[in-house]
């Protein structure tokens, strides 16, 4: 007789054991992927940042960006109309021939309308046209409003007596005498001191110069308004002056 092979109880625990391990995959532990992203971490950290290149454009011309004639329209109030007048040429001349724009002054709308064309180069021309056409109107001198065209880093503030203080009757008059100064002693001075130009008309203070020193001007005329003495505000603009003269 054949003897048949009877599987022993402990060989089929050994067959079973092998399949589950042939089965199922060893499964890490949280711990150790957790280490292991903190180490590429930390490995990414260590390289070299890698130093993006910033790309470079050439400028672009100013046919691409021309597009339809623009137009400005600076309003002339009654006041202004003489010495608009008198000082036409002076103003006509440096927007023509150096900034090649189109002015004329409407007399049915009474503005001062500036345009471009096509021998316009610059394209903010018009704007430094209309800043100086609204620089002589508020009141100042046309050599003084041509520092707009020569020079980029000026600009024009303008604020009311009545912004800083609400004030009415005598004591705004004598707020705005204290600005002045006698024979307008005071606003000389801090013209002088703060390298600016000041304008005083009626209620209104229109202050011409650069960032800082018309944040200077701006200071010395408002504590002016605020009651101060002019001579403490001599003493506190010559600081800040001598000051920023020292910082640059």
């Amino acid at each position: 007789m054949d003897t048949e092979t009877i599987p022993t109880p402990d060989a089929g625990v050994a067959m079973e054991s092998k399949e589950d391990t042939e089965a199922f995959t060893m499964v890490k532990s949280k711990k150790t992927q957790k280490r292991k992203r903190e180490q590429d971490g930390a490995d990414m950290d260590t390289e070299a940042p890698v130093a993006s290149k910033r790309p470079q454009f050439p400028p672009i011309s100013s046919d691409k960006l021309k597009g339809a004639d623009e137009m400005r329209k600076v309003a002339v109030p009654a006041h202004r109309y003489t010495p608009l007048k008198e000082n036409w040429m002076k103003i006509f001349t440096p927007i023509v021939e150096n900034l090649q724009l189109q002015v004329r002054f409407n007399l049915k709308t009474r503005h001062v309308e500036i345009k471009t064309c096509k021998d316009t180069k610059d394209i903010g021309s018009l704007t430094k046209a209309s800043d100086f056409v609204r620089a002589f109107i508020l009141g100042f001198n046309v050599e003084d409003s041509l520092a707009l065209l020569r020079l980029d880093e000026l600009f024009l503030e303008s604020f009311d007596v009545t912004d800083v203080k609400p004030l009415k009757g005598d004591h705004l008059s004598r707020a705005i005498g204290r600005i002045a100064g006698k024979g307008g002693k005071t606003k000389f001075t801090i013209e002088n001191v703060t390298k600016t130009r000041i304008v005083l008309a009626e209620t209104k203070v229109h202050i011409l110069g650069s960032f800082q020193n018309i944040k200077m001007a701006r200071t010395a005329i408002c504590n002016l308004i605020l009651g101060s003495p002019p001579s403490k505000v001599y003493g506190n603009i010559r600081v800040v002056a001598s000051r920023t003269a020292e910082r640059f």
